[in-house]
């Protein structure tokens, strides 16, 4: 006869020892391998996909679009949240005041340029073009439709000149009609807007033109900005957000008619301003959205960024708003057919596949030239104004010498509080640190919204969550070891291609309703060392628990064979598109308590940290919520804010920002949590504070001192 547990997965061709009497099991076949505990024998292979080399920014990117809007929007909440996170905007920072200066009007006849500087953050200053329609009145102003323009990586920002040679070329292969727009394109996009009854904001780029106080590229690449997710990216895109408040916040400007556009890092920023603003109405990102390249600057990644994403969908998240967008002969060449049929698809969810368009001109390289921007014009013309009209760009003359657009002059010096990217660091630390610490929980209600921030922020720090679905990749090996019953399997989830060994190990008082989760830094192995069971496996099958032990990504049998790789130079190019390895161990132990409630159907999970493996448990849980009943860790002296390398094992971009690893341990408020061997720190304070809000003080056992096995067992047996 089955036992419960073989019943429940039988029909996945799977057969698991639990229950049945050691005279019906069998011995493990000898494989040459002293440890007996191995999944993957003989000539099997570990088959997951993480072992081998990490995801880059050059790999493919493809977007699967979910088969409901209901599903949609779902998934755009997550995505939304993780970019948020990724680009330390979650929660949003303070909106100081901008104290914008606009001065300096240029008249070009039928349109004007004023030179423009606010700060979008105290001691940083964004400056700009503004380019208005002629006849602007600021006494009885129109409302005119407004457009943020983000220039991208081109040599000199806003004042680009591509130079005779570069001119000649691009008008001799018919992308510019003449020398004027081939040169100056930077001028003729925002001139052409404004002749047609826009508003347009051209902004600098970190670095660039007259924003040169932190140059480009620097100044946010060590381990404590990661920590911190303080990045570049974070900050451009921090200065987009403020630049849309500038723009719609000028009296002639219809803050509900506002698009924006870009090319290249410009395009960058454009769709994710529009993935993140929900006051853009309409947007066009130039020669970037692909599954190809996302994006090769600093300013362009984050940790966090991409992870399980790309630019396809976080360029979706605009849906259903008109967007419309240009490839050219780079990494968007196959965005037709890659891409552009699934953003259709999207749009299609909400009878709105109209409202999507993408154009391809595979005679030209990366460029933003007439013929994309004139499908930009047309393209805002009708989504921004309601006029379903093309339009042919005119000649414009004469052009504006660049440094005549400079905003500092003799008249306007540079501000006197302008600030370094270190001062500049402080600075948000000190914001942020005030931020967090007033979510502090003090009761229900603020306990709740402190879940609801920092637990948002753990879920897309870690990139995971209790999966829906089991997989089992490597059917059960069953057999008798030091008396127990035991077998070896490997597991993963549906929608992933993971494969974790797991080792578990029963006794005869196993009734198929409790379990416990073993997490050692030795994998699976460490449960029989010397194939002797260790006498806390023997106190946890005597209290009728099951025991399931993994080797976490790294250990055991998915150890690296060249240790685990990042980037040396930006630490972002790396996570920003995997896991950490400590996010991956943690996301692993998330399968496995979903596999103990989902597969082996059992109601009481605990869940035991062992030594550097404490503070995995710690984070499982305060994911995992009531799926688990009991947790006890050892957080071995560890602290977040001691990490000073970024290829830490326990490297976990954002961690410090968020409070370490006390403010993890309040997130698992009101479940049965023992931390012991713990350094003690003021983090303690928002964990202890967490379970008195939610009047569950004595679910909470600390102890500085580190507990033999035993006491822990006991006490989670208990």
């Amino acid at each position: 006869m089955l036992s419960r547990r073989e019943a429940l997965v039988v029909p996945a061709a799977v057969a698991l020892t639990g229950g049945l009497h050691p005279s019906l099991a069998f011995a493990f076949a000898a494989d040459g391998d002293d440890d007996s505990t191995r999944v993957f024998t003989g000539d099997k292979k570990p088959t997951d996909p993480r072992l081998g080399a990490a995801k880059t920014l050059n790999d493919y990117h493809p977007f699967v679009v979910p088969k409901t809007k209901e599903a949609w929007e779902k998934r755009r909440a997550q995505v939304r949240e993780q970019l948020l996170v990724a680009n330390g905007l979650w929660p949003l920072p303070e909106k100081t005041p901008l104290n914008a200066k606009v001065h300096g009007p240029i008249d070009k006849g039928d349109y004007t340029i004023e030179k423009v500087y606010f700060a979008s953050m105290p001691g940083h200053y964004v400056c700009g073009n503004l380019y208005r329609p002629a006849g602007f009145d600021s006494s009885k102003p129109p409302k005119f439709p407004g457009v943020l323009f983000a220039h991208g990586h081109w040599a000199g920002g806003r004042f680009h000149d591509d130079g005779e040679k570069a001119g000649k070329a691009s008008v001799d292969s018919k992308g510019e009609p003449d020398m004027d727009r081939a040169r100056y394109f930077m001028q003729a996009l925002p001139a052409t807007l404004a002749r047609l009854g826009f508003v347009v904001f051209h902004y600098d780029m970190v670095g660039y033109a007259d924003s040169t106080a932190i140059p480009h590229r620097a100044g946010f690449t060590d381990t404590e900005a990661e920590l911190r997710l303080q990045s570049a990216m974070g900050l451009q895109t921090w200065n987009s957000l403020r630049a849309l408040d500038f723009l719609a916040g000028l009296p002639d400007v219809d803050p509900k008619r506002l698009g924006m556009t870009g090319a290249s890092g410009g395009g960058t920023q454009t769709f994710m301003t529009a993935a993140l603003d929900d006051r853009l109405a309409s947007a066009f990102p130039a020669v970037m959205v692909s599954t190809g390249m996302q994006g090769g600057c600093v300013c362009e990644n984050c940790s966090l960024l991409r992870v399980n994403t790309g630019n396809v969908e976080i360029a979706g998240l605009f849906a259903p708003k008109p967007q419309a967008m240009s490839a050219a002969n780079d990494w968007t060449k196959e965005m037709m057919t890659k891409g552009y049929p699934e953003l259709q698809q999207l749009y299609d969810l909400y009878g709105s596949k109209d409202k999507v368009a993408v154009r391809a001109w595979l005679e030209y390289g990366h460029q933003y030239n007439v013929h994309a921007r004139e499908m930009m014009y047309a393209w805002f013309l009708k989504h921004l104004t309601g006029k379903d009209q093309k339009h042919t760009e005119a000649a414009f003359k004469p052009v504006v010498p660049p440094r005549d657009l400079s905003v500092f002059d003799k008249d306007h010096p540079r501000p006197k509080d302008e600030v370094s990217a270190k001062t500049l660091r402080e600075q948000m630390t000190k914001a942020s640190d005030e931020q967090i610490a007033k979510l502090a929980p003090k009761d229900a209600a603020s306990l709740k919204e402190y879940q609801r921030v920092v637990g948002t922020a753990l879920r897309a720090m870690i990139n995971s969550d209790l999966p829906k679905e089991i997989a089992v990749r490597v059917e059960p090996v069953r057999g008798v070891l030091d008396g127990l019953m035991v077998y070896r399997a490997a597991i993963g989830r549906t929608n992933e291609k993971d494969a974790l060994p797991v080792f578990g190990v029963t006794g005869e008082k196993y009734n198929g309703e409790k379990s416990a989760i073993w997490l050692h830094p030795q994998g699976k192995a460490s449960l029989f060392p010397n194939g002797k069971a260790l006498p806390a496996v023997k106190a946890l099958t005597d209290a009728g628990f099951s025991v399931l032990a993994p080797d976490l990504l790294g250990t055991g049998e998915l150890a690296f064979a060249k240790g685990w790789p990042v980037d040396k130079g930006f630490a972002g190019y790396t996570y920003g598109y995997n896991r950490t390895l400590l996010a991956n161990r943690v996301h692993d132990a998330l399968t496995l308590i979903a596999f103990e409630k989902l597969i082996e159907k059992n109601n009481t999970i605990r869940l035991v940290g062992w030594d550097e493996f404490g503070p995995i448990a710690i984070l499982a849980k305060a994911l995992a919520g009531s799926a688990v009943t009991k947790t006890a860790a050892d957080l071995n002296q560890f602290h977040f804010e001691a990490i000073t390398k970024t290829d830490d094992p326990m490297m976990l971009p954002g961690a410090v920002k968020y409070g370490g690893l006390g403010a993890f341990l309040a997130l698992c408020a009101p479940g049965e949590v023992l931390v012991h061997n713990h350094k003690g720190t003021d983090t303690g304070k928002v964990s202890r504070a967490a379970y008195d809000a939610a009047n569950a003080a004595n679910k909470l056992t600390r102890s500085a001192e580190k507990l033999d096995a035993a006491k822990v067992i006991e006490w989670l047996v208990k």
